[in-house]
């Protein structure tokens, strides 16, 4: 026998409210969560979980749903009335790369210091960001490109050391919670591997993002003590790609990453 869906309250939350309007448009056009997932690009478990607000989404999220559903805008103009620009809760200097995750094919990511924003768990994000809201929400919104179908989620290759393993952000919990999500994230298009302690590497010089959009266009993000610095240079892409390659070559495997990681949570994150 199913499950009862869960039971949600709009006050609650914008996410509540937003999961609670998607599922009361979908039951009124009397399709259930497959019968959605066939007709937009987004999966039925995607969709379940922006209905039991568990998972923020893009605004083509509720634009397609608008489509699919015949609701005249109505989805895409509550998410409008909910969330905003989703990139409001950026730093300035950051307000466009969200945009560029979006349209990437492939994301190289070198972060030395905390798990990268796309893959951090909601309490390990509010912890760094010191539990503001809107920060926090911008940051988990850019997640639902690894969850899209079309265009596929882009290729992501990240690359840490094993320091960021043992840096507590949130305590034990949040940290055992972080650390079993990269441990069991990687697929063929996502993978995370780890740079043990005491290897020699080309990474010590700050956190960069090297993305290639589908049109073959290549941009890069490089972070610094006071902030991002976006480019486009031949130059500056071509060292970046050769420091990020370097890196790689210190890198354990995905496997023996996964390894290393349940390690550390062993050791260090289990009270």
């Amino acid at each position: 026998m199913p499950q009862p869906p869960k039971r949600l309250t709009p006050s609650n939350s914008a996410l509540d409210l937003f999961g609670s309007e998607v599922r009361r448009y979908r039951v009124l056009a009397n399709h259930s969560i497959k019968q959605l997932a066939d007709k937009i690009p987004y999966s039925a478990s995607f969709i379940g979980a922006v209905e039991r607000a568990e998972s923020h989404c893009e605004r083509t999220f509720a634009e397609h749903c608008d489509t699919a559903l015949d609701t005249k805008e109505a989805l895409a103009h509550l998410h409008d009335g909910l969330f905003g620009d989703k990139k409001d809760g950026f730093p300035e200097w950051f307000r466009k790369w969200p945009t560029v995750e979006e349209e990437a094919g492939t994301l190289k990511v070198y972060e030395p210091t905390v798990v990268y924003g796309l893959l951090q768990k909601e309490e390990y994000a509010s912890a760094l960001l010191f539990d503001d809201r809107e920060a926090i929400d911008a940051r988990l919104a850019r997640q639902a490109i690894l969850a899209r179908t079309d265009p596929r989620p882009p290729r992501v290759v990240y690359v840490l050391p094993e320091f960021v393993l043992w840096y507590n952000v949130g305590g034990a919990e949040v940290m055992r919670a972080q650390l079993q999500y990269l441990a069991e994230i990687s697929t063929p298009r996502l993978s995370v591997q780890v740079i043990p302690n005491g290897v020699p590497h080309p990474g010590n010089e700050g956190a960069f993002v090297l993305a290639t959009l589908r049109d073959g266009q290549e941009i890069a993000l490089a972070e610094t003590a006071a902030r991002g610095i976006m480019m486009d240079t031949r130059e500056d892409i071509s060292r970046l790609k050769d420091r990020f390659d370097a890196i790689c070559t210190q890198a354990l495997p995905t496997s023996m990453s996964a390894d290393l990681i349940n390690r550390t949570i062993e050791e260090k994150w289990r009270t």
